[in-house]
């Protein structure tokens, strides 16, 4: 196993020649040559120098490879169009067809079945194990078959406090980065019973161990390239197996959870950009929830957002957002209903109970975006026009139990004392 990390003071960064240097010295030692490589980046739903990493990797790569090659694990995500995906990527149409001309650049279509392989089934009675009796049915695992075309698999991407795994990054670049829908749905779905406020920033989880069963099935040699991001910035740097995931989780603890001392009654929780539509602004929810107080108010501020799914609407405006519990009391309504929509509506409203009938959401989630009044009430979340909002009369104000959390999303807050790795 080869792990580099950044043991400098607490605020540095490394630069691009040193991740250059890191990256070069590292993957010469992987036992890499003359192998078929297929390497697994994210998409633009995760922050970090993509488009540094993946010229990198390339130019060293093809000096000693037969083939290297990327995949972007869009999981569930919308398919980029080629303008865009060369805009992530920083590179241009001349620059691809000269530079680049022998690397492929794929994207995973996790509901083509065409496209992928079965690998085999995790037993109910497993997974059942796993998930200390939450869920107990078969899962089968597919996976995109393009990597069986490959010698050995190497994945690159940051490590962030996850909602659904604990922390990203790793192995969750195949599953569910590049799997199939049924481990997709299921994985999601584990996530939401264990709840994104039981979750979220933990480092040894069911969801974890269930992506690792699910990896054990692959007879490919893995590599991941792990890193971890201060302000889009590279701050740590972790090569290797499952352990260089571990680390980078670790190191991720440190510098990406927020501690606060007391809850919030209302948090202003600004959306990047990089966020195209409520599925994934969602996070700015997942992020800041365990901040915000009883009955307290969080407002996702995304004027950019016009849409809540172009993959997932229709459910979505089917089903509306709810807690966790008014689903599980209910399932036989909703047993027809993906499970990795159920989870995105339960993380997004976030904790709450349904008894008698009665949905109780702790906090009130509200809508500042492109999307209209008539169909945030439609999904049960509240409106507010963004027009109206002046975020300049919500800072600085957190003695009075206001927080205004800019590009929110990736850093978790958390009440002192409430679970620290």
């Amino acid at each position: 196993m080869i792990i580099y990390k950044n043991n400098k003071k607490e605020e540095s960064c490394f630069s691009e020649e040193e991740i250059f240097d890191l990256c070069e010295d590292s993957l010469k030692r992987a036992g890499l040559t003359n192998k078929r490589v297929l390497c697994i980046i994210p998409d633009t739903t995760r922050s970090g120098p993509t488009d540094f990493l993946f010229k990198t990797v390339s130019k060293i790569l093809s000096g000693f490879t037969k083939k290297a090659d990327f995949i972007i694990a869009l999981g569930t995500h919308p398919r980029m169009e080629k303008e865009k995906i060369y805009g992530f990527l920083s590179i241009n149409e001349d620059e691809k067809r000269t530079i680049y001309k022998n690397t492929n650049i794929f994207q995973h279509q996790w509901d083509n079945p065409e496209q992928l392989k079965s690998l085999g089934i995790i037993s109910k009675d497993e997974i059942s194990e796993i998930s200390n009796g939450l869920l107990s049915e078969d899962i089968p695992v597919t996976i995109n078959k393009k990597v069986f075309d490959y010698d050995e698999i190497l994945t690159l991407g940051p490590v962030f406090p996850h909602e659904v795994v604990g922390f990203s990054g790793g192995y969750k670049y195949l599953f569910p980065g590049i799997s199939g829908p049924e481990f997709l749905h299921r994985f999601h779905w584990l996530g939401a019973l264990i709840t994104n406020t039981g979750i979220n920033g933990f480092k040894d989880t069911p969801v974890r161990q269930t992506i690792n069963k699910a990896v054990s099935l692959i007879n490919i040699p893995i590599t991941n390239m792990c890193y971890v991001v201060r302000d889009k910035k590279i701050a740590g740097f972790y090569i290797g197996d499952n352990s260089a995931w571990s680390e980078a989780a670790d190191f991720s603890a440190c510098i990406n959870i927020k501690y606060v001392e007391k809850p919030f009654h209302t948090v202003l929780s600004i959306s990047p950009k990089m966020y195209e539509e409520l599925w994934t602004a969602g996070k700015c929810m997942y992020k800041l929830e365990p901040v915000v107080e009883n009955n307290g108010t969080l407002i996702i501020y995304a004027p950019h957002i016009k849409e809540v799914s172009v993959m997932h609407g229709k459910y979505i405006k089917q089903i509306g957002y709810h807690t966790r519990d008014y689903f599980l009391k209910q399932m036989d309504k909703f047993k027809d209903i993906p499970g990795g929509t159920l989870a995105h509506s339960t993380h997004v409203k976030g904790l709450g109970t349904f008894e008698n009938g009665i949905e109780k959401p702790r906090v009130n989630v509200v809508l500042a975006t492109g999307i209209s009044e008539e169909e945030c009430r439609k999904i049960n979340l509240d409106y507010m026009d963004y027009r109206k909002i002046n975020i300049e009369d919500y800072k600085n104000k957190e003695e009075q139990g206001i927080l205004v959390v800019e590009n929110a999303g990736e850093i978790l807050y958390r009440l002192t004392g409430s679970g620290k790795i």
